[in-house]
């Protein structure tokens, strides 16, 4: 069974990134809540952009500190979830940073890009500052697949506080 991604549990993820010298970027519910400045709901999993030389480097570390990876039907090179044994998880979103400082997204030829603005907010976990994908971007990501109630949520908040129609 999986732990819940508490606030504290973030925390030293985020002690490691900056151990690591590491940037990321959170994304997924807890980039929401980031945003919003205040936890909504639970959280299995701690949703991070990181870049692709980054990622080889964090991987490292957390294999080196007893994380395992984590086997799901998305698993790719560009997206894939790392855990603690019993304990919360790290999910993936690798990107490749061009010369314009976008982000390239899984294969070039799908065009996927996480464009810099769209890296260039910030929001509070716990009251610790974190860099994480805007608002913008984060009811753009919720399209495309079948949204859960949470999603639904989440979106609804990000709207709301931003005024985004």
């Amino acid at each position: 069974m999986t732990r819940e991604a508490t606030v504290a549990r973030v925390h030293l993820y985020l002690d490691l990134f900056d151990a690591l010298s590491i940037t990321v970027w959170i994304g997924g519910g807890w980039g929401v809540d980031a945003l919003l400045d205040e936890q909504t709901r639970p959280h299995a999993d701690n949703d991070i952009v990181v870049s692709e030389t980054e990622a080889q480097i964090l991987r490292k570390a957390l294999l080196e500190a007893g994380f395992g990876d984590i086997p799901r039907d998305d698993t790719r090179a560009w997206n894939f979830v790392m855990g603690e044994p019993g304990g919360s998880e790290i999910d993936f979103h690798v990107i490749v940073l061009d010369d314009t400082g976008d982000g390239i997204y899984g294969p070039a030829q799908n065009v996927d890009v996480i464009p810099r603005e769209a890296r260039a907010s910030f929001g509070y976990i716990g009251g610790r500052e974190v860099r994480c994908r805007s608002a913008e971007y984060q009811i753009r990501s919720h399209f495309g697949y079948q949204l859960k109630a949470k999603d639904i949520a989440d979106v609804a908040a990000l709207r709301y506080r931003f005024g985004i129609p």
